[in-house]
């Protein structure tokens, strides 16, 4: 019976192991979301054409191509009354939610930005894709909600925060 974990030792190591794995469940996630987010601030912010009005590959073509299909055509309206500002916007937010994400720095608040930007996104660009789970925008949200719960509790700077707080008290 000792490989089925119902010793006293054995049972200990296993509640050990589930409280480690508890504890770091989130980190691929962090990992995943925080890299890609990072990578698509810096592939915006590379990339001369996007902040354009018009034009190939640029943010202002993006939002006329999908104002007429978006859930919300007020919002797509909004960024193209200033395309190249809502385009450094999205850029600059992904790289602050990413790198946030990525270090564990507010990390739950930087979820939260990355599920607004990740809903904005879905209800805008990828709300006309059918079937709804071709369009990678609503699994990215998804993907947002167990961290803006759970926040960052392993290999983060909010808890190294924490644990510093708790030293000094």
């Amino acid at each position: 019976m000792q490989g089925y974990g119902t010793n006293v030792r054995g049972l200990g190591e296993s509640r050990r192991l589930k409280d480690v794995a508890r504890k770091h469940a989130l980190l691929p996630l962090r990992i995943f979301l925080g890299v890609t987010f990072i990578y698509a601030g810096l592939d915006k912010l590379t990339d001369s054409s996007f902040f354009r009005a018009s034009g190939t590959g640029s943010i202002g073509e993006t939002m006329h191509a999908v104002r007429d299909s978006s859930a919300i055509p007020a919002l797509v309206d909004l960024a193209l009354k200033s395309p190249g500002a809502f385009g450094y916007a999205i850029a600059i937010g992904e790289l602050a939610v990413g790198l946030g994400t990525l270090f564990g720095l507010w990390a739950r608040l930087a979820a939260l930005g990355g599920a607004l930007i990740s809903l904005s996104l879905w209800l805008t660009v990828s709300w006309q894709v059918t079937p709804y789970y071709f369009g990678n925008d609503l699994a990215y949200l998804m993907a947002w909600l167990p961290l803006v719960l759970g926040g960052a509790a392993a290999f983060s700077a909010d808890a190294l925060l924490a644990s510093r707080r708790r030293r000094i008290r």
